[in-house]
Formats: structure tokens, sequence, C-alpha cells
């Protein structure tokens, strides 16, 4: 059990004065540990949030290179860290935001061979990938193991966010019980406003902080769907 330290109270204090997350909150925020898969264009904003918000473990798993096309989006990173591996510049990031964070940077992929190791030592999955292969092996076993997963996912100028396996929601099969196969759309010519995965991504942060902590309501069953060119959102019970 890692303690809440004086500088934690001074940092968190905005958290700590909130009734619903309080101390223990905060304290449950330090010694909780989350997964994260894709360090891209959701996984920015959710790691640069759940670092600042003081949770105490991340493990990230990403295979890429930072490019210049990314930076469009991809706010973690800088002009120049092109080239260099993604995990690594989001891990010294984080530290910088809050240094008692641990990091475990895994520069790989997801496969069926590792995903259930990675998956069994957390305690919140949040799938931040692109792919619909990555997407639905991370579904079968979160769901298998009943981790819960904060999922979002972006096109275009519209995204979406769900919450899976909390309590006794629904998991990713039930909601998309089928899925396009991969190569649908090619990558580089996917059209994406940079602020979209902005948005999805804090969205995504914002549930997997009230997994943790308790606050709020989490979106269980319930399907966010929003489109900012129309400054459109809706809740979609499932």
């Amino acid at each position: 059990m890692r303690t809440l330290t004086t500088e934690d109270h001074n940092r968190f204090s905005r958290h700590i004065s909130l009734a619903e997350i309080g101390e223990s909150g905060q304290q449950k925020l330090k010694n909780a540990r989350v997964l994260v898969i894709g360090a891209g264009g959701l996984g920015s904003p959710l790691l640069t949030y759940l670092a600042a918000a003081g949770v105490g473990s991340i493990a990230i798993v990403d295979d890429d290179v930072v490019s210049a096309s990314n930076l469009q989006r991809q706010i973690l990173y800088a002009t120049a860290q092109v080239g260099l591996r993604k995990v690594e510049m989001a891990a010294q990031r984080l530290v910088e935001l809050y240094p008692e964070i641990r990091i475990l940077a895994y520069n790989t992929r997801l496969t069926s061979e590792n995903a259930e190791e990675l998956i069994s030592d957390c305690d919140v999955v949040a799938d931040c990938s692109d792919n619909y292969a990555t997407r639905a092996l991370i579904g079968n076993v979160s769901a298998r193991l009943k981790k819960p997963l904060a999922y979002a996912s972006v096109l275009n100028y519209e995204g979406q966010v769900t919450v899976f396996n909390y309590s006794e929601g629904a998991s990713f099969g039930e909601l998309y019980p089928s899925l396009p196969k991969d190569g649908l759309y090619k990558t580089d010519e996917i059209g994406l406003v940079g602020v979209l995965p902005g948005i999805a991504g804090c969205l995504q942060a914002n549930e997997v902080l009230k997994i943790i902590t308790g606050y709020g309501e989490v979106l269980s069953r319930k399907l966010l769907v929003f489109a900012i060119n129309e400054n459109r959102f809706q809740v979609f019970n499932y």
C-alpha cells in the first residue's frame, strides 16, 4: 500500500476537496494499476491526465515510433522525438508530470501470446488501439479476466466511448458481436481532425478515474456517441 505524501496532499488538493473523491479516492488512484494499450491519438491525452491525476502505476503497450504525421494529434510528443520509441518518450513525459508514478513501458504489440499476462496484472484496462483485431482481443481477454475496460474509438469527426466488464455491465462482444476486417480503411487515407482523439481520450480517462475512485456514473451499458463538427453528444443504452 502506497500512502499519500505531503507533496501528494499539496499536488492533489483540488481532488481531495471533492466529497466524492477525497483523501480515500486519491489513495485509490495512487495504488491503482492501469494498462493502456496504444500510446497514440487516444493514448496521449489519456496517459497525460491519468498521470496528472495521480494514478500510481501505468503500463503502456505500443511498438510504434513517433512520426511527423503523428504530431497533429499525439500531444505527448515533440518534433525532436520523431523516430524515437513512443513508449519511452511517453514514459519520460509522464514521470516529469508525476515523479512518483511507476511506468512499465512495453515496446511490443498486444498479441494472443502476451495479452492474458499483461491484462491480468492490472486493475483497469484502457483500449487506445487503432485496429479491429486488437480491440477484439482486448475485449475477449478483459471479459474473461473480469477486468473493467474503458473503450474509445474515433473516425473523421466522430467518436465513441463506453465501459465494458464493470459491475454487471456488458462485455465488448455483446456490443460488437462482429467486426469489419482490418484493411477496410487505408490508415494513411483516414481523415481525422486533430482535437477529436483529444476529446475522446479525455472522456475515456474520465471513465478510468470514475472506475477507480467511484465518483459519478460510469458509462456501463451506455455508449456515448459524439460528433464535434455538429456539437452533438448522445448516450445510447445497450
